[in-house]
């Protein structure tokens, strides 16, 4: 019966993760008769990944296109994280990666802002843009993602170099960066990696990108190398997947090295310096310093566990410093089992999308929300590896649990996986976006 049961929950999460089950998943139905409150109401989303793109679609949904939704981001495309390990390495051009937000306009009628957010006035519920326009909310949704701590390195507090000692975790720019920097190697230089403890933006997506950065060197350097230089104890996630694949795809060619604290960088020598550990010097570094939630919620003190994440509410994701701001994706403090992932930004967007109607629509909110996260690791030439787990609120702990016997994991990388990883990418952008 236990082994059933598992089965099925594995099922669920590996077949009906996104799309039409989504609103299942996270929400009652949306059939009750339109209120006033609901027409007036004016929502205003800050930051346009995953999570925040995702909530604006389901907002509009949910509420049948009444709530009057604003949504906010620098950028004038989605650059999707997922998958952007396959740039660096070449198997991958940005512009697959690089997606459109104009069906969200187009579709669900969600007013784009193409624009930064220069600070929050919640005694007023406004927000200021950087001309000094204000905007008024009567709900304000912070999707910001990750912002670096540059403090913890001193000298890369320059600008100039951290364009040069690039961490390549938002994608972008600094993903073509990182590409151009291999191609210049020469062969049998090395290539260093400095990841951080967690917790992190995508918790494997170093291991990946190191055994992406291989593939590359195996086609076209073979004699260079990579050392991954990591201040956990252990990989973070996918350990005896990461491990065998190294030594099966890339013998002798990538070197693992835990409890490795970066204090900061030599730029002069194009060196690493460590807590303990002597310097490691390389031709290109990939710096990936310690993280924290995104300049406007850390600005506006919100960050309030460590001054590093928001603490939220995880029925309806309101802040508990800020009434009426609500805070999702990896801005935010969760259990040391919810990974800091895409899938994980989509099904809080839903619970959000959810509360937020509920509340305006003055209905009961969901009590027992749940999603899904799984997340999908590319380790060799077109190998992939998933780890997957159902979250439930817990509300002993009042946070989000994992499921018994939801935990899966693969036991080998395969072709299969590869393909199910572009599958799971192409869904999720629609259901993010379209």
């Amino acid at each position: 019966m236990q082994n059933s049961r598992r089965k099925f929950i594995q099922q669920t999460i590996l077949g009906s993760y996104l799309g039409s089950h989504g609103g299942m998943l996270f929400a009652d139905s949306k059939s009750q008769a339109p209120t006033s409150s609901l027409r007036k109401a004016k929502v205003v989303i800050v930051g346009a990944g995953f999570g925040g793109s995702a909530t604006a679609k389901y907002l509009k949904i949910f509420s049948g296109g009444q709530i009057d939704v604003t949504l906010i981001d620098p950028s004038p495309n989605l650059v999707s994280c997922p998958l952007s390990n396959l740039v660096i390495n070449g198997q991958m051009q940005i512009s697959e990666i690089m997606k459109s937000r104009d069906p969200l306009q187009q579709k669900y009628g969600v007013r784009i802002i193409q624009d930064t957010v220069e600070r929050i006035l919640p005694e007023v519920k406004k927000i200021v843009l950087p001309q000094g326009i204000t905007i008024s909310y009567d709900k304000l949704i912070l999707s910001p993602g990750i912002d670096m701590m540059w403090d913890s390195l001193p000298k890369m507090k320059d600008p100039v170099l951290q364009n040069r000692f690039v961490h390549a975790m938002k994608a972008g720019s600094q993903t073509l960066t990182l590409r151009k920097q291999l191609e210049s190697m020469k062969d049998g230089e090395v290539f260093a990696i400095s990841i951080p403890l967690a917790p992190y933006r995508c918790p494997p997506s170093p291991y990946e990108r190191a055994s992406q950065v291989a593939n590359y060197f195996k086609k076209y350097k073979p004699r260079s190398k990579i050392l991954v230089l990591d201040a956990n104890a252990e990989i973070t996630s996918k350990s005896t997947l990461f491990k065998k694949a190294w030594s099966n795809y890339y013998p002798n060619m990538i070197e693992y090295r835990n409890n490795h604290t970066l204090v900061d960088v030599d730029s002069s020598e194009s060196a690493l310096l460590f807590e303990v550990q002597d310097d490691v010097k390389a031709s290109v570094l990939n710096v990936i310093p310690p993280m924290r939630a995104g300049d406007i919620a850390f600005h506006s003190n919100l960050a309030n566990i460590n001054q590093r994440w928001c603490e939220v509410d995880f029925l309806t994701y309101e802040s508990k410093v800020i009434p009426d701001i609500h805070i999702l994706g990896d801005a935010i403090q969760s259990s040391t089992q919810t990974p800091k992932s895409a899938q994980v930004a989509n099904g809080q967007a839903k619970i959000c999308a959810s509360a937020i109607y509920q509340q305006l629509a003055d209905l009961p909110i969901n009590k027992n929300p749940t999603f899904s996260s799984i997340c999908y690791s590319v380790l060799g030439e077109k190998t992939g590896a998933h780890i997957s787990t159902m979250h439930q609120f817990d509300p002993k702990t009042q946070s989000m649990a994992v499921v018994s016997g939801s935990n899966s994991i693969s036991t080998t990388d395969n072709a299969q996986e590869y393909s199910s990883a572009i599958k799971w990418a192409n869904d999720i952008w629609s259901d993010t976006l379209i």
